[in-house]
Protein backbone atom coordinates (compact mmCIF):
# COMPACT_ATOMS: atom_id res chain seq x y z
CA UNK A 1 0.00 0.00 0.00
CA UNK A 2 1.03 3.65 -0.71
CA UNK A 3 0.49 6.24 1.65
CA UNK A 4 -0.24 9.70 -0.01
CA UNK A 5 1.43 12.32 0.89
CA UNK A 6 -0.86 14.58 1.79
CA UNK A 7 -1.29 15.99 5.53
CA UNK A 8 -4.86 16.60 5.12
CA UNK A 9 -7.71 13.89 4.31
CA UNK A 10 -8.90 10.15 5.09
CA UNK A 11 -5.77 8.40 4.66
CA UNK A 12 -5.00 4.46 4.87
CA UNK A 13 -1.84 3.43 6.76
CA UNK A 14 -0.02 0.46 6.60
CA UNK A 15 -1.58 -1.31 9.60
CA UNK A 16 -5.01 -1.25 8.00
CA UNK A 17 -6.28 1.60 9.92
CA UNK A 18 -7.51 5.09 8.34
CA UNK A 19 -6.06 8.79 9.35
CA UNK A 20 -8.56 11.18 9.34
CA UNK A 21 -7.26 15.16 9.53
CA UNK A 22 -9.43 17.72 8.87
CA UNK A 23 -8.27 21.54 9.43
CA UNK A 24 -11.03 23.29 10.95
CA UNK A 25 -9.63 26.56 13.28
CA UNK A 26 -12.84 28.51 13.89
CA UNK A 27 -14.46 25.06 15.92
CA UNK A 28 -13.62 24.17 19.11
CA UNK A 29 -14.99 20.37 18.33
CA UNK A 30 -16.73 18.30 15.63
CA UNK A 31 -17.53 14.85 14.82
CA UNK A 32 -16.41 12.06 12.92
CA UNK A 33 -19.02 9.89 11.61
CA UNK A 34 -18.36 7.02 9.74
CA UNK A 35 -21.17 5.62 7.36
CA UNK A 36 -20.99 2.11 9.06
CA UNK A 37 -22.49 4.04 12.11
CA UNK A 38 -19.44 4.72 14.23
CA UNK A 39 -18.40 8.46 15.45
CA UNK A 40 -15.40 9.52 17.49
CA UNK A 41 -16.10 13.79 19.13
CA UNK A 42 -12.61 15.26 18.18
CA UNK A 43 -10.70 17.81 19.57
CA UNK A 44 -8.13 20.13 17.89
CA UNK A 45 -4.86 21.08 18.79
CA UNK A 46 -3.38 24.50 18.89
CA UNK A 47 -3.55 25.03 15.13
CA UNK A 48 -6.76 23.94 14.51
CA UNK A 49 -6.05 20.34 13.37
CA UNK A 50 -8.59 17.50 14.34
CA UNK A 51 -7.05 14.03 13.49
CA UNK A 52 -8.33 10.80 14.66
CA UNK A 53 -7.58 7.09 13.65
CA UNK A 54 -10.19 4.31 13.26
CA UNK A 55 -9.22 0.71 12.79
CA UNK A 56 -10.69 -1.05 10.00
CA UNK A 57 -11.93 1.37 7.69
CA UNK A 58 -10.97 0.10 4.40
CA UNK A 59 -10.85 2.17 0.78
CA UNK A 60 -15.02 2.54 -0.08
CA UNK A 61 -15.81 3.67 3.26
CA UNK A 62 -17.75 6.56 3.52
CA UNK A 63 -17.34 9.24 6.24
CA UNK A 64 -18.69 13.06 6.91
CA UNK A 65 -17.97 15.95 9.51
CA UNK A 66 -20.54 16.63 11.79
CA UNK A 67 -19.88 20.71 13.06
CA UNK A 68 -21.39 22.10 16.26
CA UNK A 69 -24.52 23.67 14.69
CA UNK A 70 -25.35 20.25 13.28
CA UNK A 71 -24.07 21.11 9.84
CA UNK A 72 -22.90 17.47 8.01
CA UNK A 73 -19.84 18.26 5.27
CA UNK A 74 -17.65 16.81 3.27
CA UNK A 75 -14.20 16.45 3.74
CA UNK A 76 -12.37 19.56 1.75
CA UNK A 77 -9.24 16.66 1.32
CA UNK A 78 -11.93 14.46 0.29
CA UNK A 79 -10.54 11.47 -2.42
CA UNK A 80 -13.79 10.72 -3.76
CA UNK A 81 -17.61 11.64 -3.32
CA UNK A 82 -20.07 8.91 -2.73
CA UNK A 83 -22.32 11.15 -5.03
CA UNK A 84 -21.70 14.84 -5.31
CA UNK A 85 -20.29 17.41 -3.70
CA UNK A 86 -22.80 18.19 -0.42
CA UNK A 87 -22.61 14.38 0.28
CA UNK A 88 -20.60 11.77 1.96
CA UNK A 89 -16.57 11.68 1.55
CA UNK A 90 -14.91 8.29 0.60
CA UNK A 91 -12.09 6.02 1.89
CA UNK A 92 -9.38 5.85 -1.23
CA UNK A 93 -6.75 3.90 -1.25
CA UNK A 94 -4.28 5.14 -3.74
CA UNK A 95 -2.44 2.21 -3.54
CA UNK A 96 -4.58 -0.49 -4.80
CA UNK A 97 -4.59 0.45 -8.78
CA UNK A 98 -2.00 -2.33 -10.74
CA UNK A 99 0.07 -0.11 -12.83
CA UNK A 100 0.61 -1.74 -16.13
CA UNK A 101 2.98 0.58 -17.40
CA UNK A 102 5.48 1.15 -14.37
CA UNK A 103 8.34 2.03 -15.80
CA UNK A 104 6.57 5.49 -17.81
CA UNK A 105 8.93 8.04 -16.82
CA UNK A 106 7.19 10.87 -19.47
CA UNK A 107 8.84 12.64 -22.70
CA UNK A 108 11.04 15.91 -22.71
CA UNK A 109 9.51 18.80 -22.80
CA UNK A 110 10.70 19.77 -26.64
CA UNK A 111 8.40 16.54 -27.56
CA UNK A 112 4.95 18.17 -26.44
CA UNK A 113 1.57 18.50 -28.42
CA UNK A 114 -1.04 19.13 -26.48
CA UNK A 115 -4.17 18.41 -27.01
CA UNK A 116 -7.32 19.89 -24.58
CA UNK A 117 -10.67 18.32 -23.76
CA UNK A 118 -13.28 17.90 -21.68
CA UNK A 119 -13.90 14.97 -20.51
CA UNK A 120 -17.17 14.96 -20.00
CA UNK A 121 -17.72 15.54 -23.15
CA UNK A 122 -15.51 12.82 -24.15
CA UNK A 123 -17.61 10.43 -22.14
CA UNK A 124 -15.94 10.78 -19.10
CA UNK A 125 -12.49 9.01 -18.65
CA UNK A 126 -13.19 5.99 -20.19
CA UNK A 127 -14.47 8.12 -23.45
CA UNK A 128 -11.34 10.07 -23.21
CA UNK A 129 -8.99 6.51 -23.02
CA UNK A 130 -11.30 5.10 -26.26
CA UNK A 131 -10.01 8.58 -27.86
CA UNK A 132 -6.50 7.86 -27.47
CA UNK A 133 -5.05 5.74 -30.25
CA UNK A 134 -6.68 7.82 -32.57
CA UNK A 135 -4.45 11.01 -30.98
CA UNK A 136 -1.29 9.17 -30.68
CA UNK A 137 -1.59 8.05 -34.80
CA UNK A 138 -2.17 12.03 -35.38
CA UNK A 139 1.18 12.70 -33.81
CA UNK A 140 -0.36 14.23 -30.23
CA UNK A 141 2.32 13.85 -27.52
CA UNK A 142 0.16 14.40 -24.28
CA UNK A 143 -3.44 15.26 -23.89
CA UNK A 144 -4.60 17.70 -21.03
CA UNK A 145 -7.79 17.54 -18.93
CA UNK A 146 -9.40 20.70 -18.27
CA UNK A 147 -10.51 20.30 -14.31
CA UNK A 148 -12.07 17.47 -13.07
CA UNK A 149 -11.69 18.04 -9.29
CA UNK A 150 -15.22 17.59 -7.74
CA UNK A 151 -18.06 20.38 -8.59
CA UNK A 152 -21.60 20.83 -8.25
CA UNK A 153 -24.02 18.31 -10.46
CA UNK A 154 -22.61 16.48 -13.45
CA UNK A 155 -22.43 19.24 -15.99
CA UNK A 156 -19.57 21.85 -15.64
CA UNK A 157 -16.33 22.97 -17.79
CA UNK A 158 -14.73 22.36 -14.09
CA UNK A 159 -13.36 25.73 -13.07
CA UNK A 160 -16.36 25.52 -10.50
CA UNK A 161 -14.66 22.66 -8.59
CA UNK A 162 -14.97 23.05 -4.42
CA UNK A 163 -13.12 19.32 -3.40
CA UNK A 164 -9.71 19.69 -5.15
CA UNK A 165 -8.31 16.18 -4.46
CA UNK A 166 -11.31 14.25 -5.56
CA UNK A 167 -12.04 13.21 -9.41
CA UNK A 168 -15.92 14.13 -9.98
CA UNK A 169 -18.47 11.16 -9.78
CA UNK A 170 -19.49 11.98 -13.07
CA UNK A 171 -16.19 11.37 -14.88
CA UNK A 172 -15.24 8.01 -13.10
CA UNK A 173 -13.69 6.50 -9.77
CA UNK A 174 -10.53 7.49 -8.83
CA UNK A 175 -9.52 4.18 -10.35
CA UNK A 176 -10.91 5.26 -13.87
CA UNK A 177 -9.04 7.92 -14.06
CA UNK A 178 -5.42 6.03 -13.11
CA UNK A 179 -7.12 3.59 -15.99
CA UNK A 180 -6.70 6.77 -18.25
CA UNK A 181 -3.40 7.76 -17.49
CA UNK A 182 -2.00 4.02 -17.69
CA UNK A 183 -3.57 3.91 -21.11
CA UNK A 184 -1.92 6.93 -22.17
CA UNK A 185 1.38 5.78 -21.39
CA UNK A 186 1.17 2.63 -23.05
CA UNK A 187 -0.13 4.69 -26.08
CA UNK A 188 3.45 6.93 -25.51
CA UNK A 189 1.00 9.70 -24.42
CA UNK A 190 1.46 12.31 -21.21
CA UNK A 191 -1.41 13.30 -19.65
CA UNK A 192 -2.08 16.91 -18.16
CA UNK A 193 -4.07 18.05 -16.00
CA UNK A 194 -5.72 21.64 -15.02
CA UNK A 195 -5.95 22.79 -11.78
CA UNK A 196 -7.37 25.72 -10.07
CA UNK A 197 -5.70 26.95 -7.03
CA UNK A 198 -7.28 30.69 -6.83
CA UNK A 199 -11.17 30.37 -6.24
CA UNK A 200 -13.57 27.64 -5.55
CA UNK A 201 -16.84 27.58 -6.68
CA UNK A 202 -20.28 28.81 -5.37
CA UNK A 203 -21.90 25.57 -4.67
CA UNK A 204 -20.71 22.96 -2.42
CA UNK A 205 -17.89 25.08 -0.72
CA UNK A 206 -18.23 24.89 3.42
CA UNK A 207 -14.53 26.14 4.40
CA UNK A 208 -16.43 29.51 5.46
CA UNK A 209 -18.12 27.47 8.00
CA UNK A 210 -14.89 25.58 9.89
CA UNK A 211 -11.91 27.60 8.37
CA UNK A 212 -12.60 31.03 7.44
CA UNK A 213 -9.02 32.02 7.46
CA UNK A 214 -8.32 30.06 4.34
CA UNK A 215 -9.90 33.64 2.54
CA UNK A 216 -8.63 37.20 2.77
CA UNK A 217 -10.54 39.62 3.92
CA UNK A 218 -8.72 42.49 2.11
CA UNK A 219 -8.58 41.00 -1.25
CA UNK A 220 -10.89 40.57 -3.73
CA UNK A 221 -11.37 38.65 -6.84
CA UNK A 222 -13.59 37.95 -9.71
CA UNK A 223 -14.85 34.91 -8.19
CA UNK A 224 -14.81 36.67 -4.27
CA UNK A 225 -12.45 36.89 -1.31
CA UNK A 226 -8.94 35.83 -2.34
CA UNK A 227 -7.37 32.42 -0.87
CA UNK A 228 -5.12 33.18 2.13
CA UNK A 229 -1.59 31.53 0.98
CA UNK A 230 0.30 33.48 3.46
CA UNK A 231 -1.05 30.74 5.88
CA UNK A 232 1.20 27.87 5.64
CA UNK A 233 -2.03 25.45 6.12
CA UNK A 234 -3.37 26.61 3.14
CA UNK A 235 0.00 26.88 1.16
CA UNK A 236 0.10 23.08 2.09
CA UNK A 237 -3.19 22.18 1.11
CA UNK A 238 -2.39 23.42 -2.55
CA UNK A 239 1.20 22.35 -2.91
CA UNK A 240 -0.10 19.02 -1.62
CA UNK A 241 -2.42 18.59 -4.00
CA UNK A 242 -0.54 19.34 -6.52
CA UNK A 243 1.93 16.28 -5.65
CA UNK A 244 -1.10 14.07 -5.25
CA UNK A 245 -2.06 14.37 -8.60
CA UNK A 246 1.60 13.54 -9.78
CA UNK A 247 2.58 10.73 -7.19
CA UNK A 248 -0.68 9.31 -7.20
CA UNK A 249 -1.98 9.52 -10.28
CA UNK A 250 0.86 9.72 -12.50
CA UNK A 251 0.06 12.94 -14.23
CA UNK A 252 2.84 14.23 -16.27
CA UNK A 253 2.40 17.86 -15.84
CA UNK A 254 -0.18 20.44 -14.27
CA UNK A 255 -1.47 23.77 -16.11
CA UNK A 256 -2.16 26.43 -13.03
CA UNK A 257 -5.48 28.20 -14.14
CA UNK A 258 -5.31 32.45 -14.08
CA UNK A 259 -2.60 32.45 -11.41
CA UNK A 260 -2.62 36.10 -11.39
CA UNK A 261 -5.35 35.68 -9.07
CA UNK A 262 -2.93 34.30 -6.66
CA UNK A 263 -1.64 37.30 -4.27
CA UNK A 264 1.30 35.41 -3.07
CA UNK A 265 3.90 34.37 -5.87
CA UNK A 266 5.94 32.92 -3.88
CA UNK A 267 3.83 30.10 -3.22
CA UNK A 268 4.56 29.77 -7.05
CA UNK A 269 7.92 29.23 -6.76
CA UNK A 270 7.48 26.66 -3.48
CA UNK A 271 5.35 24.20 -5.11
CA UNK A 272 7.18 24.52 -8.19
CA UNK A 273 10.25 23.58 -5.95
CA UNK A 274 8.46 20.73 -4.42
CA UNK A 275 7.27 19.42 -7.60
CA UNK A 276 10.78 19.66 -9.07
CA UNK A 277 12.63 17.51 -6.12
CA UNK A 278 9.34 14.93 -6.46
CA UNK A 279 9.77 14.50 -10.07
CA UNK A 280 14.27 14.04 -9.71
CA UNK A 281 13.40 11.29 -6.96
CA UNK A 282 11.41 9.08 -8.87
CA UNK A 283 13.55 9.88 -12.40
CA UNK A 284 10.20 11.11 -14.20
CA UNK A 285 10.09 14.05 -16.71
CA UNK A 286 7.30 16.68 -15.33
CA UNK A 287 5.95 19.89 -16.60
CA UNK A 288 4.65 22.47 -15.42
CA UNK A 289 2.63 25.14 -17.57
CA UNK A 290 0.99 28.47 -16.28
CA UNK A 291 -1.79 30.88 -17.23
CA UNK A 292 -0.63 33.98 -15.82
CA UNK A 293 -2.22 37.62 -17.48
CA UNK A 294 0.45 39.59 -15.35
CA UNK A 295 3.06 37.84 -17.96
CA UNK A 296 5.78 37.46 -15.36
CA UNK A 297 8.53 36.05 -16.67
CA UNK A 298 10.31 35.57 -14.15
CA UNK A 299 8.46 32.53 -12.93
CA UNK A 300 9.71 30.82 -16.29
CA UNK A 301 13.51 31.20 -15.76
CA UNK A 302 15.14 28.49 -14.40
CA UNK A 303 16.60 28.18 -11.16
CA UNK A 304 19.12 26.88 -9.31
CA UNK A 305 16.30 25.25 -7.33
CA UNK A 306 14.22 24.76 -9.26
CA UNK A 307 11.42 26.93 -8.73
CA UNK A 308 10.60 27.74 -12.01
CA UNK A 309 7.47 26.56 -15.06
CA UNK A 310 8.36 25.03 -18.20
CA UNK A 311 5.80 27.42 -20.02
CA UNK A 312 2.41 29.93 -19.90
CA UNK A 313 -0.27 30.40 -22.44
CA UNK A 314 0.89 32.71 -24.67
CA UNK A 315 -2.34 34.56 -24.83
CA UNK A 316 -0.64 37.67 -26.84
CA UNK A 317 0.23 35.63 -29.85
CA UNK A 318 -3.74 34.03 -29.57
CA UNK A 319 -4.94 37.13 -29.77
CA UNK A 320 -2.31 38.95 -32.73
CA UNK A 321 -3.73 36.06 -34.42
CA UNK A 322 -7.53 36.18 -33.55
CA UNK A 323 -7.42 39.78 -35.25
CA UNK A 324 -5.46 38.55 -38.55
CA UNK A 325 -7.65 35.66 -38.79
CA UNK A 326 -11.45 37.33 -38.19
CA UNK A 327 -10.65 41.12 -37.83
CA UNK A 328 -12.36 41.24 -34.87
CA UNK A 329 -11.71 44.35 -32.64
CA UNK A 330 -13.44 44.99 -28.99
CA UNK A 331 -12.41 43.63 -25.51
CA UNK A 332 -9.19 42.35 -25.75
CA UNK A 333 -8.86 42.39 -29.18
CA UNK A 334 -8.70 46.25 -29.45
CA UNK A 335 -5.16 45.97 -27.86
CA UNK A 336 -3.66 44.05 -30.77
CA UNK A 337 -6.14 45.77 -33.45
CA UNK A 338 -3.46 48.75 -34.24
CA UNK A 339 -1.15 46.67 -35.94
CA UNK A 340 -1.60 42.80 -35.13
CA UNK A 341 1.50 41.55 -37.61
CA UNK A 342 3.60 43.70 -35.96
CA UNK A 343 2.24 42.15 -32.21
CA UNK A 344 2.22 38.75 -33.55
CA UNK A 345 6.37 39.10 -34.99
CA UNK A 346 7.03 40.24 -31.37
CA UNK A 347 5.15 37.07 -30.19
CA UNK A 348 7.08 34.90 -32.31
CA UNK A 349 10.77 36.77 -31.71
CA UNK A 350 10.34 37.38 -27.87
CA UNK A 351 7.35 35.59 -26.16
CA UNK A 352 4.89 38.25 -24.98
CA UNK A 353 4.24 41.69 -27.10
CA UNK A 354 3.08 43.13 -24.25
CA UNK A 355 6.55 43.55 -22.02
CA UNK A 356 5.49 46.38 -19.75
CA UNK A 357 3.75 48.25 -22.04
CA UNK A 358 0.67 49.98 -21.15
CA UNK A 359 -2.58 47.44 -22.22
CA UNK A 360 -5.27 49.72 -22.82
CA UNK A 361 -7.99 47.29 -21.67
CA UNK A 362 -6.77 47.89 -18.17
CA UNK A 363 -4.92 51.56 -18.58
CA UNK A 364 -2.17 49.92 -16.52
CA UNK A 365 1.32 48.55 -17.54
CA UNK A 366 1.07 44.82 -18.45
CA UNK A 367 4.13 42.22 -18.83
CA UNK A 368 8.13 41.90 -18.07
CA UNK A 369 10.74 41.36 -20.17
CA UNK A 370 10.46 37.68 -22.14
CA UNK A 371 12.65 38.47 -25.20
CA UNK A 372 15.49 36.05 -22.91
CA UNK A 373 13.16 33.45 -22.69
CA UNK A 374 13.31 30.19 -25.29
CA UNK A 375 10.47 29.55 -27.93
CA UNK A 376 9.45 26.83 -25.76
CA UNK A 377 8.68 28.65 -22.81
CA UNK A 378 5.61 29.46 -23.92
CA UNK A 379 2.27 27.19 -25.31
CA UNK A 380 0.43 28.90 -28.47
CA UNK A 381 -2.73 28.34 -29.40
CA UNK A 382 -5.04 28.97 -32.22
CA UNK A 383 -8.17 28.09 -29.83
CA UNK A 384 -8.76 26.61 -26.27
CA UNK A 385 -12.13 26.34 -23.95
CA UNK A 386 -11.70 30.03 -22.73
CA UNK A 387 -10.89 31.31 -25.98
CA UNK A 388 -14.04 29.56 -27.86
CA UNK A 389 -16.27 28.87 -24.79
CA UNK A 390 -16.22 32.63 -23.48
CA UNK A 391 -17.52 33.83 -26.40
CA UNK A 392 -21.43 33.95 -26.26
CA UNK A 393 -22.34 31.33 -28.94
CA UNK A 394 -19.03 29.00 -28.19
CA UNK A 395 -18.00 29.86 -31.88
CA UNK A 396 -14.72 27.83 -32.90
CA UNK A 397 -12.29 29.40 -35.84
CA UNK A 398 -13.92 26.89 -38.53
CA UNK A 399 -16.87 29.06 -37.81
CA UNK A 400 -15.79 32.70 -37.60
CA UNK A 401 -12.47 32.55 -39.62
CA UNK A 402 -12.92 34.95 -42.69
CA UNK A 403 -10.95 32.72 -45.54
CA UNK A 404 -10.25 29.04 -44.49
CA UNK A 405 -6.88 29.20 -46.35
CA UNK A 406 -5.58 31.82 -44.01
CA UNK A 407 -6.71 29.33 -41.05
CA UNK A 408 -4.76 26.42 -42.77
CA UNK A 409 -1.89 29.11 -42.69
CA UNK A 410 -1.83 29.86 -39.00
CA UNK A 411 -2.41 26.12 -38.21
CA UNK A 412 0.92 25.54 -39.86
CA UNK A 413 2.46 28.44 -38.41
CA UNK A 414 1.02 27.08 -34.52
CA UNK A 415 2.36 23.40 -35.53
CA UNK A 416 5.76 24.49 -36.95
CA UNK A 417 7.29 27.25 -34.71
CA UNK A 418 9.53 26.11 -32.26
CA UNK A 419 7.43 26.81 -29.26
CA UNK A 420 4.84 24.22 -27.68
CA UNK A 421 1.51 24.31 -29.60
CA UNK A 422 -1.72 23.47 -27.94
CA UNK A 423 -4.74 21.89 -30.11
CA UNK A 424 -8.07 22.26 -29.08
CA UNK A 425 -10.55 19.04 -29.02
CA UNK A 426 -12.25 18.55 -32.54
CA UNK A 427 -9.37 21.12 -33.87
CA UNK A 428 -7.65 18.85 -35.63
CA UNK A 429 -10.99 17.35 -37.74
CA UNK A 430 -11.96 21.09 -37.90
CA UNK A 431 -15.26 20.51 -36.02
CA UNK A 432 -17.48 23.51 -36.69
CA UNK A 433 -19.80 22.45 -33.40
CA UNK A 434 -19.79 24.98 -30.75
CA UNK A 435 -18.13 24.83 -27.62
CA UNK A 436 -20.71 26.63 -25.01
CA UNK A 437 -20.14 27.22 -21.40
CA UNK A 438 -22.12 24.78 -19.10
CA UNK A 439 -23.13 24.34 -15.70
CA UNK A 440 -25.38 21.80 -13.65
CA UNK A 441 -26.63 24.21 -10.76
CA UNK A 442 -29.30 22.65 -8.56
CA UNK A 443 -30.63 25.58 -7.04
CA UNK A 444 -32.68 27.61 -8.88
CA UNK A 445 -31.83 30.43 -7.86
CA UNK A 446 -27.98 30.18 -8.89
CA UNK A 447 -28.82 28.85 -12.13
CA UNK A 448 -30.38 31.95 -12.79
CA UNK A 449 -27.76 34.39 -11.73
CA UNK A 450 -25.01 32.33 -13.75
CA UNK A 451 -27.69 32.48 -16.87
CA UNK A 452 -28.21 36.30 -16.42
CA UNK A 453 -24.46 37.52 -15.49
CA UNK A 454 -23.49 35.43 -18.64
CA UNK A 455 -25.71 37.64 -20.18
CA UNK A 456 -25.22 41.37 -18.54
CA UNK A 457 -21.16 40.19 -19.47
CA UNK A 458 -21.99 40.49 -23.08
CA UNK A 459 -23.80 44.25 -23.01
CA UNK A 460 -20.82 45.96 -23.90
CA UNK A 461 -20.42 44.28 -27.14
CA UNK A 462 -22.04 46.17 -29.72
CA UNK A 463 -23.94 43.19 -31.44
CA UNK A 464 -25.39 42.34 -27.99
CA UNK A 465 -26.25 45.90 -27.30
CA UNK A 466 -30.12 44.94 -27.94
CA UNK A 467 -31.73 43.38 -24.70
CA UNK A 468 -33.47 40.55 -27.17
CA UNK A 469 -30.32 39.66 -28.40
CA UNK A 470 -28.55 39.12 -25.20
CA UNK A 471 -32.05 36.28 -24.49
CA UNK A 472 -30.42 33.98 -26.99
CA UNK A 473 -27.19 33.54 -25.48
CA UNK A 474 -27.78 29.98 -24.35
CA UNK A 475 -28.36 29.20 -20.65
CA UNK A 476 -25.47 27.37 -19.29
CA UNK A 477 -27.91 24.96 -17.04
CA UNK A 478 -29.77 23.73 -19.79
CA UNK A 479 -28.64 20.24 -20.77
CA UNK A 480 -29.23 21.08 -24.38
CA UNK A 481 -25.89 23.29 -23.71
CA UNK A 482 -23.68 20.94 -22.76
CA UNK A 483 -25.40 18.42 -25.77
CA UNK A 484 -24.43 20.85 -28.24
CA UNK A 485 -20.64 21.25 -26.92
CA UNK A 486 -19.58 17.71 -28.41
CA UNK A 487 -17.31 17.89 -31.15
CA UNK A 488 -18.51 16.30 -34.23
CA UNK A 489 -17.16 12.66 -34.69
CA UNK A 490 -16.51 13.51 -38.60
CA UNK A 491 -14.60 10.03 -38.74
CA UNK A 492 -16.79 9.65 -42.61
CA UNK A 493 -16.62 13.43 -43.37
CA UNK A 494 -14.05 13.54 -46.39
CA UNK A 495 -13.51 16.89 -45.50
CA UNK A 496 -11.96 16.35 -41.77
CA UNK A 497 -10.46 13.60 -43.12
CA UNK A 498 -8.20 15.24 -45.45
CA UNK A 499 -8.08 17.97 -42.63
CA UNK A 500 -7.12 15.22 -40.14
CA UNK A 501 -4.03 14.48 -42.79
CA UNK A 502 -2.64 18.00 -43.56
CA UNK A 503 -2.21 18.14 -39.73
CA UNK A 504 -1.02 14.76 -39.35
CA UNK A 505 1.62 15.87 -41.87
CA UNK A 506 2.20 18.89 -40.09
CA UNK A 507 3.07 16.89 -36.81
CA UNK A 508 5.55 14.58 -38.90
CA UNK A 509 7.23 17.48 -40.01
CA UNK A 510 7.25 19.06 -36.69
CA UNK A 511 8.65 15.92 -35.64
CA UNK A 512 11.65 15.53 -37.80
CA UNK A 513 13.03 18.83 -38.53
CA UNK A 514 11.79 21.31 -35.47
CA UNK A 515 12.05 19.38 -32.59
CA UNK A 516 15.75 17.60 -32.43
CA UNK A 517 16.41 21.53 -32.49
CA UNK A 518 13.89 23.44 -30.53
CA UNK A 519 16.11 22.29 -26.66
CA UNK A 520 19.06 25.62 -27.25
CA UNK A 521 16.78 27.26 -29.78
CA UNK A 522 17.37 31.23 -30.06
CA UNK A 523 15.15 33.91 -32.24
CA UNK A 524 17.33 35.92 -34.90
CA UNK A 525 14.50 37.89 -34.59
CA UNK A 526 10.92 38.04 -36.75
CA UNK A 527 9.52 41.34 -38.55
CA UNK A 528 5.92 42.58 -39.50
CA UNK A 529 6.10 42.55 -43.68
CA UNK A 530 2.76 44.86 -44.15
CA UNK A 531 -0.10 44.73 -41.94
CA UNK A 532 -0.93 41.15 -42.70
CA UNK A 533 2.49 38.71 -42.65
CA UNK A 534 5.10 38.03 -40.74
CA UNK A 535 8.69 36.39 -41.45
CA UNK A 536 10.32 34.34 -37.90
CA UNK A 537 13.59 33.02 -38.15
CA UNK A 538 15.53 30.72 -35.18
CA UNK A 539 18.84 29.25 -34.92
CA UNK A 540 17.88 25.55 -33.52
CA UNK A 541 19.87 23.73 -31.02
CA UNK A 542 21.84 21.83 -33.37
CA UNK A 543 22.80 24.82 -35.49
CA UNK A 544 20.68 24.89 -38.15
CA UNK A 545 17.83 27.82 -39.25
CA UNK A 546 14.50 27.67 -39.33
CA UNK A 547 12.40 30.36 -41.01
CA UNK A 548 8.76 30.72 -41.04
CA UNK A 549 6.95 33.31 -43.08
CA UNK A 550 2.57 33.53 -42.99
CA UNK A 551 0.90 35.68 -45.00
CA UNK A 552 -2.89 36.17 -43.30
CA UNK A 553 -3.38 38.83 -46.26
CA UNK A 554 -5.84 39.01 -49.63
CA UNK A 555 -2.64 39.94 -51.71
CA UNK A 556 0.71 37.69 -52.49
CA UNK A 557 3.51 39.75 -50.72
CA UNK A 558 7.45 39.63 -51.38
CA UNK A 559 10.24 37.63 -49.64
CA UNK A 560 13.52 39.68 -50.34
CA UNK A 561 15.84 38.09 -49.96
CA UNK A 562 14.33 34.82 -50.15
CA UNK A 563 14.94 32.22 -46.94
CA UNK A 564 18.14 29.78 -47.07
CA UNK A 565 17.61 26.77 -47.02
CA UNK A 566 14.99 23.81 -48.40
CA UNK A 567 11.48 24.69 -48.32
CA UNK A 568 10.01 21.64 -46.13
CA UNK A 569 6.87 22.55 -45.94
CA UNK A 570 3.95 25.05 -47.79
CA UNK A 571 0.33 25.43 -47.42
CA UNK A 572 0.45 26.53 -50.51
CA UNK A 573 3.12 24.23 -52.38
CA UNK A 574 2.30 25.16 -56.49
CA UNK A 575 2.57 28.85 -55.94
CA UNK A 576 4.89 29.32 -52.70
CA UNK A 577 8.18 27.82 -53.75
CA UNK A 578 12.05 27.86 -53.06
CA UNK A 579 14.38 30.22 -54.64
CA UNK A 580 18.09 30.54 -55.55
CA UNK A 581 20.06 32.44 -52.33
CA UNK A 582 19.48 36.00 -52.24
CA UNK A 583 16.63 36.43 -54.47
CA UNK A 584 13.30 37.26 -53.88
CA UNK A 585 10.45 34.74 -53.26
CA UNK A 586 6.66 35.40 -53.70
CA UNK A 587 4.52 34.59 -50.82
CA UNK A 588 0.58 33.95 -51.81
CA UNK A 589 -2.11 35.23 -49.74
CA UNK A 590 -3.00 33.11 -47.11
CA UNK A 591 0.01 31.03 -47.11
CA UNK A 592 2.82 29.76 -44.88
CA UNK A 593 5.75 28.04 -45.51
CA UNK A 594 8.92 27.06 -43.75
CA UNK A 595 12.65 26.50 -44.55
CA UNK A 596 15.16 24.86 -43.10
CA UNK A 597 18.76 25.72 -43.49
Amino acid sequence: MTAPRAGLGAVPQADGSTRFRFWAPALDGVTLELGDGRTQALKPDPQGLFEHRFARCPAGTAYRYRLPDSTAVPDPASRAQADDVHGDSLVVDPGAYAWKHDQWRGRPWSQTVIYELHPGLCGGFKGVAGELPRLAELGITAIELMPVADFPGRRNWGYDGVLPYAPDRAYGAPDDLRALVDEAHGLGLMVFLDVVYNHFGPDGNYLNAYAPAFFRDDVQTPWGAAIDFRRPQVRAFFTENALHWIEEYRIDGLRFDAVHAIHDPDWLQQTARAIRASAQAAGRFVHLVLENDDNRAELLRPTSEGAHYDAQWNDDAHHALHVLLTGEREGYYAAYADAPARHLARCLSEGFAYQGETFEPSGHARGTRSADLPPAAFVMFLQNHDQVGNRAFGDRLSVLCREPEALRAATALLLLAPSIPLLFMGEPWGSRTPFLYFTDHTDAKLAGLVREGRRREFARFRAFADPATRERIPDPNEPATFERSRADALEDDVGARIHADELRHLLRVRREHVVPGIDGCVSLGARAIGDAAVCARWRLGDGRVLTLAANFGEEPITLDPSPAGALVHSTRIAQAHAAPAGDAVPLPAFCCAAWIA
